[in-house]
């Protein structure tokens, strides 16, 4: 499967974004979907996921109450809600997918190119 991830820009502190990512040759409800995000200088880190129904989500600590997964099988897109952003939330985000429930980036088969978000003070 091919992941195209978009939506990323820059916003002032507080602002809101919204993150897609597209998937093509194959249909995204065979995976678990996980966003991720790596600042410079820092490791790739978990974001959310989201399970293959959308029934269950699971989000970073860092980002709970702020940011929110979704997915729409039907146009076989994962979105990322990031509202109350924050500057330590700059970073290029990206998407994933794996054969099964996993936060942790080893365990992904399949990646997007990355979107970069950038929050300003």
């Amino acid at each position: 499967v091919q992941l195209q991830a978009s939506g990323g820009g820059l916003v002032q502190a507080g602002g809101s974004l919204r993150l897609s990512c597209a998937a093509s040759g194959r249909t995204l409800s065979r995976y678990f979907m996980g966003w991720f995000r790596q600042a410079p200088g820092k490791e790739r880190e978990f974001v959310a996921g989201i399970g293959w129904s959308g029934g269950s989500t699971g989000l970073a600590a860092s980002v709970k109450g702020r940011f929110n997964i979704s997915r729409d099988n039907a146009q076989n897109t994962v979105f990322l809600q990031m509202n109350s952003l924050k500057p330590e939330d700059t970073a290029v985000y990206y998407c994933a997918a794996a054969e099964a429930i996993a936060t942790m980036a080893a365990y992904y088969d399949y990646w997007g190119q990355g979107t970069l978000v950038t929050v300003s003070s």
